[in-house]
């Protein structure tokens, strides 16, 4: 059964998430609040926890993860990042974008595009993700919580806890979730092209 706990999204109790850290190390997959959809994650390098993601969600090998790093300054250590794209990451982080970048050799082979060799990466403007992340002193390999055949990811605690608790390791209620994703911007060529419209606002892109 799933560990369950209530974190606060504007003052998250540092016991709670010093505990659910704990479960990340051990190769737990947690569910947790991002600014945009609730999202599900383990450590990266956990192999194992990251094929139960790819069971609970029916992802193929050619799905794109996530990065999700706690700044600018991680971020940078597991993509290849230019002096304009970095100027552009920072007037838009921490932020609802997913950025496509090069990855740098620090990323495992099997989250990458097989042909690209590129990584989605991300900052969350959440305070229970940014907590999460500082007291893991690493980045979380992530995907939105949107399960097979549902037309939205799932954004109410109770509902996530009825359908996932048996398959995660930890539910971390934050409070109700959004139901939009976030902006994906292709910047592998040093400009940036839209790939998806969610909740970042694209025209301040172009």
């Amino acid at each position: 059964m799933s560990q369950y706990f209530r974190i606060h999204p504007e003052n998250p109790q540092p016991r709670l998430i010093k505990q659910a850290v704990e479960l990340i190390r051990k190769g737990g997959v947690i569910i947790y609040p991002t600014d945009a959809a609730y999202a599900i994650g383990c450590q990266m390098g956990e192999k194992n926890a990251l094929d139960r993601i790819k069971t609970i969600r029916q992802l193929g090998d050619k799905h794109n993860f996530t990065i999700i790093c706690r700044d600018l300054s991680e971020l940078a250590t597991y993509a290849i990042v230019d002096n304009s794209s970095y100027r552009l990451l920072k007037s838009f982080l921490p932020g609802a974008y997913t950025f496509l970048l090069k990855a740098s050799k620090d990323v495992p082979r099997r989250l990458l595009h097989p042909k690209r060799k590129t990584i989605g990466i991300r900052v969350p403007d959440c305070r229970i993700a940014l907590a999460l992340l500082e007291e893991l002193n690493a980045p979380l390999i992530t995907s939105t919580l949107h399960l097979p055949g549902d037309e939205y990811p799932l954004s109410d605690p109770e509902d996530i806890k009825t359908f996932m608790e048996p398959k995660v390791d930890l539910i971390v209620d934050g409070g109700y979730g959004g139901l939009e994703l976030t902006t994906v911007v292709d910047l592998v060529e040093g400009y940036p092209e839209i790939l998806r419209v969610g909740l970042g606002d694209p025209n301040m892109l172009t």
